[in-house]
């Protein structure tokens, strides 16, 4: 079986026709409109980010699939918390999200974030939030998980 596979970085449910996809999947023989609506599909969670896509061409029966990625949780965060960009200094509060949109961007990244359970996983975005600058429902990060392992906020 001969695969060809064509990598790209889009904007998140923005790809079209032209490059990076569309002149290489031409001569494939596949129908580039209908890779381009999957990978639109598939990526219009992540609208204004760059979103690295995959799309694997079985060259003999010209089927194929789309393998979009996900963007950085730190990217997720910031664009959460409406922040152009994370802390430049240390003690730099550059926005805030709250522990449902924790919550959301953990559950968001899936089995692309490590953790046993919803609680470790929302721990680890949260964590992140302290290195970019943003707080947790006004507080600082490091408050939030301490809460977290104690049960005083429950998941």
């Amino acid at each position: 079986m001969a695969e060809t596979v064509i990598s790209g970085l889009i904007e998140g449910g923005k790809a079209s026709g032209g490059p990076p996809f569309g002149p290489a999947l031409g001569p494939l023989g596949v129908n580039i409109g209908e890779v381009v609506n999957e990978i639109n599909e598939k990526t219009k969670g992540f609208a204004g980010m760059k979103i690295p896509v995959k799309v694997i061409v079985d060259t003999a029966t010209k089927k194929y699939r789309v393998e979009a990625g996900s963007p950085p949780i730190s990217a997720l965060i910031l664009k959460e918390a409406a922040a152009e960009k994370g802390a430049k200094e240390k003690g730099e509060k550059v926005g805030n999200i709250t522990i449902e949109q924790a919550k959301k961007l953990a559950n968001a990244k899936g089995e692309k974030i490590y953790g046993k359970d919803l609680a470790s996983k929302v721990k680890q975005v949260i964590g992140t939030c302290k290195s970019v600058g943003v707080t947790v429902d006004g507080k600082d990060p490091r408050e939030v998980i301490k809460q977290i392992d104690s049960g005083e906020i429950k998941l």
